[in-house]
């Protein structure tokens, strides 16, 4: 008995394709504030978290997004720094932002009430990174949110 003449190349192209390291699952990371110091001058330095959610390394190069406290105006988040983060994995950048009055009048009155005080926030933009197993850099969307409380003990400091 024969076989077609299309069996034997479609089992080589098979076993090429078969052969390819498979791709790994690249998703947008987690961006949130792990830690926020009020600065003599008025600055917030910011500890920002990048948790990357994908199931490959990837080299992150930038942010570029806004701030919001309460429901305030938002103000511009910017940095530029090289972090090559592992799968699953968070590392920390430190950021600078100079608030709007409204923004330090609002944290000073979270900061009266102690450790009772909260402040909700929110952060949205693009995270620039390379996932290692493409060529290319590319951007990634990020949007989070969550709450800032003083530290008890350490004045000007919010986590």
């Amino acid at each position: 008995m024969r076989l077609p003449r299309w069996i034997a190349p479609a089992v080589l192209a098979l076993g090429l394709v078969a052969c390819g390291p498979p791709r790994k699952s690249v998703f947008p990371p987690a961006v949130s504030i792990q830690q926020l110091q009020v600065r003599p001058d008025g600055l917030w330095h910011l500890t920002v978290r990048i948790q990357n959610n994908s199931y490959d390394g990837m080299d992150f190069t930038s942010l570029e997004g806004t701030m919001q406290v309460g429901r305030l105006e938002p103000v511009r988040l910017h940095g530029s720094f090289k972090r090559d983060i592992p799968a699953l994995s968070g590392d920390v950048v430190g950021l600078d932002v100079l608030p709007t009055a409204p923004m330090s009048a609002e944290l000073a009155a979270v900061a009266a009430k102690g450790s009772a005080g909260s402040l909700a926030y929110r952060v949205s933009g693009v995270a620039r990174a390379r996932p290692h197993q493409d060529k290319q850099a590319r951007d990634f969307d990020f949007s989070g949110n969550d709450w800032l409380s003083p530290v008890p003990g350490i004045p000007g400091t919010f986590r």
